[in-house]
């Protein structure tokens, strides 16, 4: 298969040359207004496929260029496709015309919405013309099919990316939302078609795969992405439809939102001629975890009436999240080589990647999902079942059977106590209760389960000291509480451990600053067929306060 990217250096462009770089059944050509700079990104790449470089300018004549080159599939990654002045589609009519199968990445709702047009034309001629293969709406849609799964009636969606602020976002996309930041947006909301305001219209959200590391709570703003349009004719019955964005850092977003304002309230005719100050501030100031992700949830009703709620998240570690848009082409190049093609015809990519394709793409980088559910059956869970929603049987056997029962419990074994060195260290362990130094100490811990909360009491020989457990205060935390303290904790599954990760902490209610969080490595694991803890308390001033490590079995 002979592919040409135009924009193939680009930001998504380069990013899918990469992802396809070593299929050696393909002949990528690498396209774009230099060919030098096509030349040295293809010396970067990985050997197995052949590339080649070459110019192309899409503001030329497009017919003769791809009549000349002779593609099997075009891929346009350029954009903003928003901005395609008064011939949109001149590359879609010469890849049809000259039998080359077409997709792109747009993202903007009326370009998308008007590939149709050419549908007869390409079925005709037995070619798929794709557009808006991004994340939005081929992951979103395929996610949405996924947790709509026993559902009668999807009646609300809601979606949104958080991309790194190490990302590095394009200059064309950049674009492309100044362009629309504070004009109006289609959406649906109590059931009817109405207009809302790019970025003025916001809401905070928790991405949170189950048993890994969430983001930070983040501002997600509203974008114009083809889904608001597209989906809505895949299910009939929707009451609300909302798609965002929450980029880092969060100052850049703020100012971005403020000036949308402007816009809305017809004080600023457009925020376009600021995109490249935009793009010049989100590569020079940058700072907050190198961490992306994405989120979609769907409430809908089962066929016995009772309402549902699901949401499907995902976390790209690193480098990692820019490689997701282009992950949608690349899925349907490796089955268009299995022979599965996509079927004729031309329209905005919505079905023709289910999430279990998406899934295979994933696992080849650190890239994490996970689903989260409501039900009324879930609402009978454990709490710690609560919190790790889909990945709950994950846990070895030793630790679901001491978290998962949902009456009161005792267990006892033994540990050994270790304390920090220095006077602080040592008030602060008796201020909380802690135990103190000990080789080898008798353990009792007892537990009271009342709902989403949980009291724990833990006995190390004749010294006791409790804390009260409840679900967090954002999405997919645990809440533990010791008197005016409380810390939410990250519940993270790996190499079979649980471990606990502070995220957060207050005191008497207030959120305090994060840089002073207690720290420590604690962990539970099963060994020798008994639940085994290990349980570290330090502070980046003081150092460690006590750790202790031991096992326990359950009475009877």
């Amino acid at each position: 298969m002979k592919i040409l990217i135009i924009g193939g250096y680009g930001t998504f462009g380069g990013r899918l040359a990469e992802l396809l770089s070593e299929v050696e059944a393909l002949t990528l050509l690498i396209a774009g207004r230099s060919e030098a700079k096509a030349r040295n990104f293809i010396g970067k790449l990985p050997s197995g496929a052949k590339k080649l470089p070459l110019t192309f300018d899409r503001d030329a004549d497009v017919d003769e260029q791809i009549g000349a080159l002779k593609p099997d599939l075009v891929v346009d990654a350029t954009g903003p496709f928003q901005l395609y002045g008064d011939d949109p589609y001149r590359v879609v009519k010469a890849c049809i015309k000259h039998d080359a199968h077409y997709m792109d990445l747009a993202d903007g709702v009326q370009f998308v919405n008007g590939i149709g047009q050419f549908d007869a034309e390409a079925r005709a001629r037995n070619l798929f013309v794709l557009s808006g293969v991004s994340t939005f709406p081929v992951l979103s849609s395929a996610a949405i099919r996924r947790l709509a799964r026993g559902m009668d009636k999807v009646t609300d969606i809601k979606g949104g990316i958080a991309p790194s602020p190490y990302a590095g976002v394009g200059l064309n996309v950049l674009r492309a939302i100044a362009g629309y930041a504070g004009k109006p947006v289609e959406i649906i909301r109590d059931g009817h078609r109405t207009k809302s305001y790019a970025l003025t219209d916001s809401f905070d959200y928790t991405i949170a795969p189950p048993a890994h590391l969430p983001l930070r709570s983040r501002c997600f703003s509203l974008m114009d992405v083809p889904d608001i349009t597209v989906l809505p004719k895949h299910w009939p019955d929707l009451n609300s439809m909302w798609m965002g964005a929450a980029p880092e850092p969060a100052i850049f977003h703020s100012v971005f939102r403020w000036l949308a304002w402007l816009v809305r309230l017809r004080l600023l005719p457009t925020l376009s001629p600021l995109a490249p100050l935009f793009h010049f501030v989100s590569r020079t100031f940058r700072w907050g975890e190198h961490r992306g992700g994405m989120f979609v949830s769907v409430l809908g009703k089962q066929a016995n009436g009772a309402m549902i709620e699901r949401s499907w998240h995902l976390v790209a570690e690193g480098d990692n999240g820019p490689y997701i848009p282009s992950m949608a082409i690349e899925g349907i190049v490796r089955r268009s080589l299995q022979g599965i093609k996509p079927r004729a015809g031309a329209r905005a990519c919505v079905d023709d990647l289910d999430l279990v394709d998406y899934e295979a793409l994933l696992k080849t980088r650190d890239i994490h999902t996970g689903i989260r559910e409501n039900t009324e059956e879930t609402a009978s869970h454990c709490l710690y079942q609560k919190t790790l929603g889909d990945r709950w049987h994950l846990l070895p056997k030793e630790l679901r059977e001491l978290h998962g029962r949902t009456g009161d419990l005792s267990a006892s074994g033994e540990a050994r106590v270790e304390r920090g060195k220095g006077f602080v260290p040592a008030l602060v362990a008796t201020l909380f209760g802690f135990p103190k130094p000990a080789e080898k100490i008798p353990v009792t811990v007892s537990f009271e389960s009342h709902g989403n909360i949980e009291h724990w009491q833990r006995t190390f020989g004749n010294k006791s000291f409790g804390s009260t457990q409840a679900r967090g205060s954002t999405t997919g935390l645990l809440s533990e509480r010791f008197g005016p303290f409380a810390f939410d904790l990250a519940l993270v599954i790996r190499d079979e451990k649980l471990m606990f990760i502070v995220r957060d902490w207050h005191f008497l209610g207030m959120r305090m600053p994060r840089a002073l969080a207690p720290c420590g490595n604690s962990f539970e694991f099963s060994e020798a067929g008994r639940f085994n803890f290990h349980v570290e308390v330090a502070h980046p001033l003081i150092g460690l306060i006590v750790r202790y490590r031991g096992w326990l079995v359950p009475a009877g």
